[in-house]
């Protein structure tokens, strides 16, 4: 017995070796790409058409984003416009800076539990036939439809189907970080998007770049076979190759399904627990989460700013996915303290305003100090300094972050490490008297890394 005992614990040893050895190459790969000798305020480096709307990439080879492991993407559904089912290798963290819209996400293995009639007034008169005729109606049963939101974080996990439909009346923004640096995209770090209808011309092999990363995989399948597995003609299956060059997003007038139950999504919104008491399943996970709420958040200085959080904890499928955002916002002239992220890269994405940014690499060099605006993006690559100084209207922004439970280490401020050391060890390190120690240590007050514009007497 204990033998036994001795080769499991040998084995689940070597196992453990083996995975973080695997953990360290990988994080390996990632620093090695890390050498930014300069960092700017990234725009979207190309445009994508398409009948309902426009696909914006942001160029997935620059410095900062080969460092982080990401590509951007920014998404803009127009009125009555459907973005095309589609899936990718990688988990893709979204968030809806304009307008609302309906989200379906199809998860293999799980139940169609929604149902519709599919068939309304002049159709039912078909309906009526076919059951005279002895033949049942079919009705279409789906997965679950949710509503999406402005402010919403929505999670897209790796190699599952989804489509967003846009039901208001103004345009649907969307901003997107797929982590190619994920364990679950074994490919290469480029951003791929499988397509299951629409998808961009093919143009030959000179053709621009991107008209390889989205296009319909569908088209490769002999149509005779296509149609014998669906057991439809082959003119359906021509269809669905997708050769109408209508894009990526296309209008879709008169779309009728199931709506999601606004009840329902109204408690999730306010944290209710769920009824029957059942712990999340992989089919019944909640896919998003709004962190514009001003009531509900993390961090907040009333002469500053404030911090809103979403996180494997509020979001269990973050955990899943090893993501997490933050939505930030500080006053007029208000100062983000130096900081830097221990566990993660994060992507800022500015949603309103500007501010001057600085950030500092592992040499004391000075790598970014710009001025950042509404549309902007950058990255805050893990461990280098970073601090933030809003301008005079404020700013807002949002930070993707490529772990599910981010952790910061303040320079300055009430959790700071100076709060933490002794006077001694500080009056020691910059040789100066106690009493300048203790204003490092005490000035701020209780303000964390969020502080209010103070002149210096």
């Amino acid at each position: 017995m204990a033998t036994n005992k001795l080769l499991l614990v040998l084995c689940l040893s070597l196992l453990a070796s083996e995975a973080i050895g695997r953990q360290g190459q990988t994080q390996l790969g990632q620093a090695q790409q890390c050498r930014i000798q300069r960092l700017t305020a990234s725009q979207p480096a190309r445009q994508i058409e398409s009948e309902g709307g426009v696909t914006e990439l942001w160029d997935e080879n620059e410095a900062q984003f080969q460092c982080a492991g990401v590509a951007p993407i920014r998404n803009i559904l127009r009125p009555n416009s459907l973005s095309l089912p589609n899936f990718h290798p990688a988990p893709r963290l979204v968030y809806i800076e304009r307008g609302q819209g309906l989200l379906g996400v199809s998860f293999p293995g799980c139940a169609e539990t929604f149902q519709s009639s599919g068939r309304k007034g002049r159709h039912q008169q078909q309906e009526q036939e076919e059951q005279e005729q002895g033949r049942s109606s079919r009705r279409d049963q789906h997965q679950k439809i949710r509503r999406i939101r402005k402010g919403d974080v929505v999670a897209l996990p790796p190699g599952v189907a989804h489509w967003c439909f846009n039901d208001g009346s103004e345009e649907l923004v969307a901003v997107s970080i797929t982590d190619l640096n994920h364990q679950a995209n074994q490919l290469d770090q480029k951003l791929r998007a499988y397509y299951l209808a629409g998808g961009l011309p093919r143009e030959g092999r000179h053709s621009q770049q991107g008209q390889d990363t989205f296009q319909n995989v569908l088209r490769g399948f002999d149509e005779e076979l296509m149609a014998e597995a669906f057991n439809v003609p082959v003119e359906i299956v021509r269809r669905m190759k997708g050769e109408d060059g209508r894009g990526l997003i296309v209008n879709a007038q008169g779309m009728s399904m199931i709506r999601p139950d606004e009840r329902e999504e109204e408690r999730e919104y306010e944290g209710e627990p769920r009824s029957n008491g059942l712990e999340e399943t992989w089919c019944t996970m909640r896919l998003h989460q709004n962190i514009d709420e001003r009531t509900k958040a993390d961090v907040y200085s009333k002469g500053a700013g404030q911090l809103n959080i979403v996180n494997q904890h509020k979001l269990p499928i973050l955990r899943f996915m090893d993501m997490s955002a933050e939505k930030g916002k500080l006053f007029s002239e208000a100062l983000y303290t130096p900081h830097w992220l221990i566990n993660s890269h994060g992507i800022v994405y500015v949603t309103r305003g500007e501010a001057q940014v600085q950030i500092v690499d592992h040499s004391g060099q000075s790598i970014m100090n710009d001025r950042v605006k509404q549309g902007s993006m950058f990255v805050v690559p893990q461990y280098y300094a970073a601090s933030m100084k809003a301008g005079r209207d404020g700013i807002e922004w949002l930070t993707f972050r490529t772990t599910g439970s981010p952790m910061r280490s303040p320079v300055a401020g009430y959790t700071s490490i100076f709060r933490a050391m002794p006077l001694q060890i500080i009056t020691n390190s910059y040789q100066i008297a106690p009493s300048q120690a203790q204003d490092l240590k005490f000035n701020r007050g209780r303000e964390g890394f969020f502080a209010a514009p103070r002149r210096s007497s």
